[in-house]
């Protein structure tokens, strides 16, 4: 197939393009590199060993998009292109609900007038809110209880590609719940490159760790966990990549919506821990006041996707650990060293 990638410089997007070309997929990237680097595209053409079309416009501009992609062929679309801090939406709504929903809707308008019926939509765990039960299987309500527009916009583009499924039945599209994406390719090539300060918590431990701050802040250790720290659901970037491409694979007509997790929850602690481990350097840290909006603990259930899509996680937290510390160490400042 030859497939859209929007957002397809960033960071998952980066390792999504990898695994499509590796699995003998063609690959269209746009993006508008508000937040993303074009040697992130270079190093996944050195890896894969063959060339990616870009195309640079913001998707959010419908006028600006269709004519750059004017004369673009593509069968499928795999729909990463947004905004993603969550504390950023918080202080930025009416950019958020711009960006996030006019790009999906732009997308939605152009694959109907060129007939292009398969869509992948990089959806969030946010969509959740606060977990009314553990692990989150996808008939856990969404839109209940949720704590920033970030969240919002996902849930709400979800309505959206439900709504235009209803109104076009040829379409064909899943929607992927992800949990806390981490890790980077073991080759060390490409990772995440967040701007400024890390709003995640594994870029931010081995920016601690290659010295570029000087500890992590670890945000209250009061809750009813392990170690009072918050539990996540960490994923490897590359499961996540793969899922993708095998979402792609069994699309078929209908909306349809799946976890991407390992099932396994990880404390603030236990992944500062397995950090250590990996990179074999310390990671102090101190202990400050829980943010607002902050749940205990979020943990998938990905039973769906392992039994529909054949898909399942095949890399744990030591390896997610490894792989970005080879990122890291090898590129401490990121795509601009």
């Amino acid at each position: 197939m030859r497939v859209l990638l929007t957002g397809g410089a960033g960071y998952i997007g980066s390792h999504t393009a990898l695994v499509l070309l590796e699995r003998g997929h063609e690959v269209v990237v746009l993006d508008d590199f508000s937040n993303s680097s074009t040697e992130a595209i270079r190093r996944v053409e050195e890896l894969a060993g063959r060339g990616i079309p870009v195309v640079r416009a913001d998707l959010a501009d419908r006028a600006h998009a269709i004519a750059a992609l004017d004369g673009v062929d593509f069968d499928a679309a795999i729909h990463l292109a947004g905004l993603k801090a969550v504390g950023e939406s918080v202080e930025q709504p009416i950019r958020y609900y711009r960006v996030n929903l006019d790009s999906t809707l732009v997308l939605l308008e152009l694959m109907r007038e060129r007939g292009v019926t398969r869509l992948v939509f990089s959806s969030s765990a946010t969509v959740y809110g606060d977990p009314a039960y553990l692990p989150q299987d996808e008939e856990h309500p969404v839109g209940v209880g949720l704590t920033n527009p970030y969240g919002w916009s996902k849930a709400m583009n979800e309505q959206i590609i439900r709504d235009a499924g209803a109104a076009w039945p040829e379409l064909g599209a899943v929607l992927l719940r992800y949990f806390n994406p981490v890790g980077a390719h073991p080759s060390g090539r490409i990772g995440e490159d967040p701007a400024g300060v890390p709003n995640n918590l594994m870029p931010f431990i081995a920016q601690v760790a290659v010295g570029k701050r000087d500890r992590l802040s670890v945000f209250g250790d009061g809750y009813p966990t392990v170690d009072g720290t918050g539990v996540r659901d960490y994923i490897h970037v590359m499961d996540l990549a793969e899922g993708h491409v095998a979402a792609l694979e069994h699309l078929s007509a209908g909306v349809t919506a799946y976890n991407l997790g390992s099932g396994v929850g990880s404390s603030v602690l236990e992944v500062v821990r397995a950090f250590e481990e990996a990179s074999g350097r310390s990671v102090p840290y101190a202990i400050v006041p829980p943010r607002a909006g902050d749940v205990a603990e979020v943990v998938a259930d990905p039973a769906k996707a392992n039994a529909e899509l054949g898909w399942r996680t095949t890399r744990g937290l030591a390896e997610a650990c490894r792989d970005s510390w080879a990122w890291q160490s090898a590129n401490p400042d990121g795509y601009r060293a």
